[in-house]
């Protein structure tokens, strides 16, 4: 266990030990559990967004494996194996009914958790949901993307991106860019980014849900955070203006404030809207 600190604030860096490797969890704050499960990007650090939401509750952030500062694990091969994978990390740090909290990719495998197990979450925040087949709006393809092209996929905001994305990343930067997204095309490659039979299960989740997206979304449009909401019972959809993909780099304030609100007060009172 070590303590991290940087601009944004103070976390505790652990590692759990899991069949075949390791896992690196960031944790911060006091207060309700919430589970944190990133996107194909933003692993291995602690975010200011993550502070904010800390201030609040006691904030996990784990690496999926294969990411940041996790190892990849042989026995989890595709996102049922890290749905399984995270219900015995509940277990293992003693959550009861945490929130969760899953961004693009992550979303997907939070809304994969509340299907497979209603009853080990106490609530459920999707921000920019992948994981849903909709050929009608597509999801694009991020491996393809040039590394010019990233930045303006991901953020609304070009000042944002390049704070992000220096014009001359280091060799550290590319190494850990490169480990990321190769762990990604293992869990999203084929079929690439959702699971076709999902959309006719996510009639089982009965925790409350809000799914929150961004109106500029380049990468999972919007539409898929509308069909979850439609799909849920009784989820909350909030549509947030001007952001991009990466919108807890963009606008951290606002997103942990929306979902503060959310998981404090409820769906009902947490402005968001069908």
């Amino acid at each position: 266990m070590a303590q991290v600190a940087n601009d944004v604030g103070q976390a505790t860096v652990e590692y759990l030990d899991f069949p075949g490797g390791r896992v690196q969890l960031f944790r911060g704050g006091a207060g309700t559990p919430v589970l944190f499960l990133h996107a194909a990007g933003g692993a291995g650090e602690w975010h200011e967004f993550h502070e904010l939401l800390a201030r609040r509750f006691e904030v996990f952030a784990p690496d999926h494996p294969g990411f940041g500062g996790s190892d990849e694990l042989a026995e989890v091969e595709g996102v049922d194996d890290l749905v399984y994978h995270y219900l015995d990390l509940i277990e293992r740090l003693g959550l009861e009914r945490p929130h969760v909290v899953g961004a693009s990719f992550g979303g997907w495998v939070a809304a994969e958790l509340a299907v497979a197990r209603p009853d080990a979450i106490g609530s459920l925040v999707l921000l920019g949901p992948a994981g849903l087949r909709l050929p009608d709006h597509p999801v694009t393809d991020l491996f393809l993307l040039t590394p010019d092209q990233l930045p303006g996929a991901l953020f609304a905001d070009p000042a944002k991106a390049s704070a992000l994305f220096p014009a001359e990343p280091s060799i550290e930067d590319v190494l850990t860019a490169y480990r990321d997204m190769t762990a990604f095309a293992r869990f999203a490659w084929n079929p690439f980014l959702c699971n076709p039979k999902l959309e006719r299960r996510l009639h089982r989740i009965t925790a409350p849900t809000l799914v929150v997206c961004p109106s500029g979304d380049k990468i999972v449009p919007v539409e898929h955070g509308r069909r979850y909401a439609e799909r849920i019972p009784d989820a909350g959809f909030a549509l947030v203006e001007k952001c991009g993909h990466a919108m807890y780099f963009e606008r951290p304030g606002e997103f942990a404030e929306l979902i503060t609100k959310f998981l404090t007060t409820g769906a009902d009172e947490s402005g968001a809207r069908r």
